[in-house]
């Protein structure tokens, strides 16, 4: 959400409140389409852009099996994030609603599929990426202090927890403060690039690009397996993720679509091209990372750190919109869509995040962690791409302002179904307990949504401990209707 429409609704009695009823005509104060095509970039390229670059060239290295192969599969992965966003952009503009795959599938496969959607997000993708992002954090803290070993597992997971306690309580206490302290990460995040890139550079034309050399740079240092290979992908698609966030706030797109054909630049919407421009540019900064890093450090240098950039830089320098998506359509307890009453900040969904992340932080370490989440998450890609396709075919007449050739969506279920065999094959333990968790929500679905006709003690309970969560959290609930709602909070993260 923009800092124009959180600004609109902190006061009920504003005259810029007053203007957004305006403007919704009937009292209400509806999403504002105020994201223009360099906001929608700036949402793609600052969503994928996080934490991890900083730690899945090692996890792409160590099952590509050689540079040259690790740098084929950013490539690819790039390649096929773009066809992913191209067919989210149709499934965008010919669903309009936030909420992204979740509201997608949800329209498409019915309620349970979309509620599972979002039973597996809630549980564990959203968790374990922060989880992720964490660890990250305090390797590259504690590395430095540990320059000749890794730093004790205790110490990591305690100072991920220290990390994600302090971000809740400044996302519970501030918009402003979130929001700053996001600006300053994502500052940080794009200079260190920025800096690992340049230096990249100048090593290049020092002459130092030995493992850039084709003879070198397939060379493997352990035997190829197209297994491993997948799990390569699966590491090198948590670095994009974040590809898809641009669909969650469809809603608040300056004119997402008009008229026009899609290869024609001048009638090109605002949604593709945020897409044309945004991951080929996410895409060069990440190759051109990672090859960077080689220009520093061999391969087995290179496996060897936890903190990838610090490595390269001891070398070379010498030292929530989805919950509130589910909330409206009835899958999530109203509780985790209410806001403060003064801070209009979303206190129960960022309790209950951190809690789950904390969780996370005691399960397994973190390669491991990223090929569970990637698992899940191409899962419900494929499912929503499937969807596109099932769409066509059921209503082959609806309106759809940006259509796609379906050439791509099968490019991309092609590819989708060699990572998750092969990906199930090679982790089938880590995979198998991402269907389980999944397959969890079958009888919640059934039991809190689906059945309408629950026994009046059962509805008793639910409200009284909505409205104990009401008072301890001091929340309300937020003024909505279908698509419509008058007050938002971004949490802010380290990645």
């Amino acid at each position: 959400m923009t800092d124009g429409a959180r600004k609109r609704s902190n006061t009920s009695g504003s005259s810029k409140d007053a203007a957004g009823e305006k403007e919704s005509g009937g009292g209400e104060v509806a999403l504002k389409k105020e994201i223009g095509l360099v906001s929608a970039c700036g949402i793609i390229v600052g969503n994928i852009i996080g934490s991890g670059i900083f730690v899945s060239p090692k996890g792409v290295m160590e099952n590509a099996s050689s540079v040259g192969v690790a740098l084929i599969v950013w490539i690819v992965t790039g390649v096929i994030t773009a066809i992913g966003a191209l067919c989210y952009a149709e499934l965008g503009v010919t669903i309009p609603k936030s909420g992204g795959d979740y509201a997608y599938v949800k329209d498409i496969f019915g309620g349970l599929a979309g509620f599972l959607r979002l039973w597996i997000a809630v549980l564990v993708i959203y968790p374990t990426n922060q989880a992720v992002i964490a660890l990250t954090f305090s390797n590259y803290v504690l590395q430095p202090l540990f320059p000749t070993c890794f730093p004790p597992e205790s110490g990591l997971r305690l100072l991920a927890a220290v990390c994600l306690l302090l971000l809740t309580w400044v996302n519970c206490s501030s918009v402003r403060w979130a929001t700053r302290v996001q600006d300053v990460f994502t500052a940080g995040k794009l200079l260190a690039l920025a800096l690992i890139i340049v230096m990249g550079l100048v090593q290049i034309c020092k002459g130092e690009y030995y493992w850039l050399e084709p003879a070198n740079a397939f060379e493997p240092f352990q035997d190829y397996d197209v297994g491993l290979i997948a799990l390569s992908f699966l590491q090198g698609s948590f670095a994009y993720g974040g590809w898809n966030f641009l669909n969650y706030v469809t809603e608040e797109l300056v004119d997402p679509y008009v008229y026009g054909n899609l290869l024609r630049f001048s009638y090109l919407e605002n949604l593709p091209r945020a897409i044309f421009i945004s991951i080929p540019l996410v895409t060069f900064v990440y190759v051109f990372a990672n090859i960077a890093y080689v220009t520093a450090m061999s391969p087995q240098e290179l496996l060897a750190s936890n903190a990838v950039a610090v490595t390269f830089g001891e070398k070379l320098l010498g030292v929530m919109s989805l919950f509130f998506a589910g909330a409206r359509e009835g899958h999530l307890p109203r509780l985790l869509a209410m806001i403060h009453v003064k801070r209009c900040t979303p206190i129960p969904a960022l309790l209950f995040t951190c809690l789950s992340t904390l969780l996370m932080l005691c399960t397994s370490d973190m390669y491991t962690l990223i090929n569970y989440v990637g698992f899940i998450n191409y899962l419900f890609y494929g499912v929503t791409v499937a969807g596109q396709i099932v769409l066509r075919i059921r209503q082959p007449d609806l309106h759809r302002p940006i259509r796609i050739s379906l050439i791509w969506p099968v490019i991309y279920l092609l590819f989708w179904a060699f990572l998750l065999i092969f990906s199930l094959y090679s982790e089938p333990l880590v995979c198998g307990i991402g269907l389980a968790i999944m397959l969890t929500g079958v009888p919640v679905y059934f039991l809190g949504v689906y059945w309408d006709n629950k026994p009046q003690c059962f509805d008793a309970f639910v409200d009284k401990m909505t409205y104990f969560g009401q008072k301890f959290c001091v929340v309300i609930e937020r003024f909505m209707r279908e698509n419509r709602f008058d007050c938002a909070a971004t949490p802010c993260g380290l990645g």
